[in-house]
């Protein structure tokens, strides 16, 4: 199974899901991610948040979803609500697609008012959420799941609410 993680920079939300997803995943399954318009660059807190989970950051950099053209996933998810509303690409086929909204704690790395720990605590609170979604995901019944696409969707969405 290949479940992409998509979001508009491929910096922070995406990256951390993808090495959080890869940490946890049975034999079979691997995240990957990317963005609409990537950075670039991985955002060094989230480096820095990935260590302190003890999650290998090693291989992750920020890339183009045009790199996946070949990829078919079995699973899209958007991180962030830009990524949500723009239009997936056609490549990605058939793939069961869901948004799991996170918010971005990139964004009071900008803030010079709030300090480090305020700061390092939002990352910290994105990985958490993110390895509960990821929890859910592989508790579920895949392989029956799979059957009824349906039925999927739904639980897929539902994971994005937790």
């Amino acid at each position: 199974m290949k479940i992409l993680f998509l979001c508009t920079h491929n910096s922070c939300r995406s990256i951390l899901s993808e090495a959080l997803f890869n940490h946890v995943a049975p034999e079979g399954f691997t995240g990957y991610s990317a963005g609409s318009f990537p950075s670039g660059q991985v955002n060094p807190l989230s480096l820095q948040a990935l260590a302190r989970a003890g999650v290998s950051a090693v291989g992750l950099h920020s890339k183009s979803s045009d790199v996946f053209e070949q990829l078919a996933p079995d699973i899209v998810i958007t991180v962030c609500d830009k990524a949500a509303g723009e239009a997936c690409p056609l490549y990605l086929g058939s793939a069961i697609r869901t948004h799991w909204g996170l918010s971005d704690p990139s964004e009071l790395a900008c803030d010079n008012t709030l300090g480090e720990e305020y700061i390092n605590a939002a990352f910290d609170a994105c990985v958490a959420k993110i390895q509960q979604r990821i929890s859910a995901l592989l508790a579920l019944p895949l392989n029956a799941l799979f059957l009824d696409k349906v039925q999927l969707q739904v639980a897929l969405d539902g994971i994005g609410e937790l």
